[in-house]
């Protein structure tokens, strides 16, 4: 091959790969690297070493290349990343990470999550020159309509499929505990389906970061669950480039991120970024130590390198260099031609797909021979990756009716969970250290994890008190393609993860649910800093989420079913802490297929109808109740408002007819969204202001919860 003479110079002048001398990283835990290769063997090393080190020079700089011309090009995109860590690109997708391009969901590839995704050209380019499906054209459509290459990049879904993204990202932070999720969860596969005899589950997750990302505290309660649980699969990139949007990074920021993350119990690296060699050997020695410790790399990097107007300063962050593109397109031995990629990259990488294609083929025939000595274990695996579930009829079918006393919806979804876990043997639940209050348990599941009574092979996982990165790590788990995954907490607490809601929302992430519970002032005594009145109403207005509210027992397994078999997006399952009536004066199976609709009529009217009320949760024993008097007053239950709007618009009518425009609503939140079912002609019982402490039967009384407020209400209109 024949590569730029710029390129050749850059490698042999920084080369000290393995067969090199004068490898110059610092490893806080105080080993060395030394030649890999036997004296007599250094001279053929070095050659083949140099060789290899001027592709990768060579590709880098191309890279670079398409980053500035794509950017120029949409007149918008954030530049310094893709400069500034060009040679780390070329070493992951060039030399260390083993993938196939042919078979983007291969499930033993490493994964890359870019966290710091405002950098997204840098992954888009190497897509393309690993040979991805994300042809060239669509690299020229950069943040265009329908594009292949978003701003940030998106996990395929029904807006886009880039082949090779493995998470949505762009809140910054968030990348990096998605990945101590796939790494968990790759932990759990291997558990689950290797044997002494296969081991088919055996790859890594890294993650390239930046400043933003570890200063977002998302990061640091990840990393900490990360080291205690022994993560030694994960491999974090710090693009350490000492600069922020605003201001440079010191005028921020001052702590030792080495000495932080020791502390956490990772092993730590510290490297220039821009010396490949040295950035391969530190990636190829942390990826071969399994030392029980997750790995952290600080790459010293030139934030927007090869553009000297702005490299090193925080105008290179975003689109500010586009005037200055052809003069650093030339700098670094480029041509004139836009999107300009060389047929020695091209050929290399061939060689690198011949590479992995041969570890590709080899495992496959690993694979051929555990299926057939596990047959039971390749069906558990093929449903588990393909999420194939019971249809949403069979398992109401399958679950005994509940047959419940006045109980609490959190108690009721303890019973139904088991239930889901024999019926969905992928799902997998955890908590923010509340398993005891949420009742989301799985019985005899065993727990997840290093140390104590815990395994990698656990159910149930124990995410401490740390919500936000129990919310990234369950859409990691979800993005990694093993799992389904519910998480819990109480509902006023959902805030702590609420970014990450957003994020499984937009990338319709349905193998992630969220068990809610203290759903309400009906908390009583906590008062009104665990009495969430807005919550809930602030979960149904983001798009692509299921919120349940169930009213009793048979609600709560309908929507414990919907959300392991709905497949478009996550669900939310908001429960109570207080006991609730049954609605006994309904079959059992017709209140579990009507909760599935969202909604459905509770009670029928026995005279004309002439009201109708509509209610959810823990108020509708009070809707009913207050009915009773009022022979045409019909009831309707609406535990989930957006499974309700996907039925036909003559369901809608018949459950909620146009005729009657006597509505009244009532629930224990906020009244604004009640509004759409009873029109500005209706009523809404509602709590708009913040709770008390006393009680949990006072503060309902106090704030008008009761069947006989809701009588006056009516009676008064």
């Amino acid at each position: 091959m024949k590569f730029s003479m710029i390129a050749l110079v850059a490698a042999v002048l920084s080369s000290s790969a393995s067969g090199f001398t004068g490898v110059q990283i610092k490893h806080h835990v105080g080993r060395s690297f030394a030649p890999r290769q036997a004296a007599s063997s250094l001279k053929m090393s070095a050659a083949v070493s140099t060789d290899k080190m001027a592709a990768l020079a060579t590709a880098a700089n191309e890279a670079r290349g398409l980053a500035m011309d794509s950017i120029a090009a949409a007149h918008s995109g954030h530049m310094g990343l893709p400069l500034g860590c060009a040679e780390v690109g070329a070493v992951l997708y060039g030399s260390e990470m083993v993938y196939n391009p042919a078979d983007p969901k291969w499930i033993n590839r490493d994964r890359f999550i870019l966290s710091a995704g405002h950098g997204s050209m840098f992954i888009y380019s190497w897509l393309n020159l690993a040979g991805f499906d994300l042809p060239m054209e669509e690299i020229k459509r950069f943040r265009q309509y329908h594009s292949m290459t978003p701003g940030h990049p998106e996990f395929p879904n029904s807006e886009h499929n880039t082949p090779g993204v493995e998470c949505t990202t762009g809140p910054l932070g968030q990348g990096v505990a998605n990945a101590v999720g796939f790494a968990a969860s790759e932990k759990m596969a291997a558990a689950l389906f290797n044997t002494p005899s296969h081991k088919i589950i055996d790859h890594h997750t890294f993650v390239l970061a930046g400043d933003g990302c570890f200063q977002e505290g998302v990061s640091a309660e990840a990393a900490c669950i990360a080291a205690h649980e022994k993560l030694d699969n994960l491999i974090v990139l710090y693009d350490s480039n000492e600069v922020t949007l605003d201001k440079m990074a010191e005028y921020t920021q001052s702590e030792d991120i080495i000495k932080r993350y020791q502390a956490y119990g990772w092993e730590t690296f510290e490297i220039d970024g821009h010396d490949l060699a040295t950035v391969e050997a530190t990636i190829k020695a942390a990826k071969e130590n399994h030392n029980g410790k997750p790995k952290f790399i600080k790459v010293n990097t030139i934030i927007g390198k090869s553009m000297e107007e702005t490299e090193g300063t925080n105008a290179a962050h975003g689109e500010a260099g586009i005037p200055y593109v052809d003069k650093a397109k030339k700098s670094i031995g480029l041509p004139e031609e836009k999107w300009y990629v060389s047929k020695d990259t091209r050929e290399f990488f061939k060689g690198v797909q011949a590479k992995n294609k041969k570890t590709y083929d080899e495992w496959q025939e690993t694979f051929k021979a555990w299926q057939a000595a596990n047959p039971e274990l390749a069906k558990k695996l093929d449903d588990a990756v393909n999420d194939k579930v019971p249809s949403a009829a069979e398992m109401l079918k399958s679950i005994p009716a509940m047959n419940a006393k006045a109980e609490a919806t959190r108690v009721s979804g303890n019973k139904i969970i088991q239930e889901i876990a024999k019926l969905v043997p992928h799902y997998i639940s955890g908590s923010a250290d509340l398993h005891g209050s949420c009742r989301n348990y799985i019985n005899d599941g065993g727990n997840f994890g290093s140390g104590f009574d815990k395994s990698y092979a656990g159910r149930n996982l124990y995410f401490g008190i740390r919500e936000h990165a129990m919310g990234s790590m369950m859409n990691g788990f979800a993005y990694h393609g093993f799992f389904k995954i519910s998480g819990s907490t109480f509902a006023v607490f959902v805030d702590y993860l609420r970014p990450t809601i957003r994020v499984a929302s937009l990338a319709e992430l349905n193998r992630v649910s969220y068990i809610l519970t203290h759903d309400s002032i009906g908390v009583g005594e906590d008062g009104p800093t665990h009495q969430p009145v807005e919550t809930v109403s602030g979960l149904r207005v983001m798009p692509n989420l299921d919120v349940y509210r169930p009213a009793d027992a048979e609600e709560t397994v309908a929507a414990y079913v919907s959300s392991v078999t709905r497949k478009e997006g996550p669900t939310a399952l908001i429960l109570s802490r207080q006991n609730l009536v049954q609605i006994d004066g309904i079959d059992y199976m017709d209140r579990r297929e009507g909760a599935l609709k969202g909604g459905y009529i509770a009670k029928k009217e026995t005279a004309p109808l002439d009201t109708i009320i509509l209610a959810a949760g823990s108020e509708v024993q009070h809707a009913i109740k207050a009915a009773e008097s009022l022979p045409g007053a019909r009831v309707v239950s609406m535990p989930c408002f957006e499974a309700f709007e996907r039925q036909s618009a003559a369901y809608k009518e018949e459950i909620i007819p146009s005729s009657c425009r006597k509505r009244i609503a009532m629930e224990a939140g906020v009244s604004a969204l009640w509004y759409k079912y009873v029109g500005l002609d209706g009523k809404v019982v509602g709590v708009d202001r913040f709770g008390m402490s006393a009680p949990g039967d006072k503060v309902m009384e106090v704030m008008g919860m009761t069947a006989d407020n809701l009588l006056k209400e009516i009676n008064s209109w």
